[in-house]
């Protein structure tokens, strides 16, 4: 099963290939100069769906471990740790390490036995500190916090960055960067793959004009959603508008009422009754 299969397997769907981009980043490691961590840099205007493809990449890959830490979402309230001493006294009580931290430290040890990666989302909410922190741990391979220092392994250890505004220069500097959003890809999906014959080929083609002219590339399992709606339930302009909205994910409302859609509508309105055939066709 391909890298594509396997992260839709775990909730991220994609008409794009990702397998050059993963191998740039991982036989990074045997070039000269590039002794750093892996640091796999998500970009692009989706939003949350950078997230969902860094949530799916780590099973995909089939990582022993995968942490997540969302800089956005407020720190719980700090509860002081009593520290025993080594009379056995009760010294003063120590704030214990945030979320962010942690996670750093949990990754660190679980990278020394296992592949494991880190993903850190929503950057722009981080302190400017911690980017510049997170660079000296990319160069250096050590995290340093208050309680002590940690070394993650460079052969299992990935880091993954999610931000929605530019990463400190000298960061992205050091990371392979990936564009998520949806593209625009050739439709090339054929009737035979959905159970259809060859009657159908131009219904498909027609389906096809209309997404290249909303400006959309619809992934196989929103296609074969959209041609469910299409035959089983589509039966006017409206209604063609509707099912192209609601299954496909980069479609633009506004796009599907401009006029230079109205003949391409009409045109895949004409073939799916042609298909069916116009006796046959009853309103729901």
């Amino acid at each position: 099963m391909g890298l594509r299969s396997k992260l839709a397997e775990h909730g991220f769907e994609s008409n794009d290939d990702y397998d050059h981009a993963l191998r740039c980043l991982f036989e990074q490691a045997g070039e000269p100069g590039a002794q750093h961590l892996r640091v796999l840099q998500v970009d692009g205007t989706a939003g949350r769906r950078k997230t969902a493809f860094a949530q799916a990449l780590g099973p995909a890959l089939d990582y022993a471990h995968s942490l997540y830490h969302d800089f956005s979402v407020p720190e719980p309230p700090a509860v002081p740790v009593p520290i025993q001493l080594d009379d056995g006294s009760i010294g003063p009580a120590e704030a214990p390490l945030s979320t962010f931290e942690r996670s750093m430290t949990e990754a660190c040890a679980y990278s020394e036995a296992a592949p494991t990666m880190l993903i850190l989302d929503q950057l722009q909410a981080a302190h400017f500190n911690d980017q510049r922190r997170l660079y000296q741990f990319v160069t250096s391979r050590e995290w340093t916090n208050s309680a002590g220092t940690v070394q993650a392994n460079a052969r299992n250890f990935l880091l993954v960055l999610i931000s929605e505004q530019p990463l400190y220069h000298s960061l992205a500097k050091c990371s392979f960067r990936v564009w998520t959003d949806a593209q625009r890809a050739f439709l090339d999906y054929r009737p035979a793959d959905y159970g259809f014959g060859p009657e159908a080929k131009l219904l498909f083609e027609a389906i096809g004009r209309l997404c290249l002219e909303v400006g959309c590339s619809p992934t196989p399992s929103e296609f074969g959603l959209l041609l469910q709606d299409l035959v089983q339930r589509t039966r006017s302009e409206e209604q063609i508008r509707q099912s192209l909205f609601g299954r496909i994910e980069s479609v633009d409302r506004g796009r599907l009422y401009s006029p230079e859609l109205l003949v391409p509508i009409r045109v895949l309105l004409a073939e799916l009754e042609r298909l069916l055939g116009a006796d046959e066709v009853t309103l729901g």
